[in-house]
């Protein structure tokens, strides 16, 4: 099982999108998801667990809005530091 971490994508230096991994078994994939904010889709697995948030507007993004949804989904708050690659951009 793989613990939360963020993943960003750059073009021309500027975040166009982010993924926020929750933990999970490297088997499983997005069987739906669910719009959670503007800019933000979680995803979950065929069993219903909370798989990831998708960050399709990373420019909009706060931490506040991420702890938001965190918190929704059952899982702790994170801190600035957690995303550090998305806010420094």
């Amino acid at each position: 099982m793989t613990g939360q971490y963020l993943e960003v994508t750059f073009r021309k230096g500027k975040p166009i999108a982010a993924y926020y991994y929750l933990p999970r078994h490297s088997c499983q994939k997005s069987y739906r998801t669910m719009i959670a904010d503007p800019g933000m889709v979680v995803d979950f697995s065929k069993q219903g667990k909370p798989i990831g948030i998708e960050i399709t507007a990373p420019s909009k993004i706060t931490l506040s809005s991420i702890n938001r949804i965190l918190r929704g989904l059952g899982f702790a708050r994170i801190n600035s530091s957690d995303l550090a690659p998305l806010i420094a951009a």
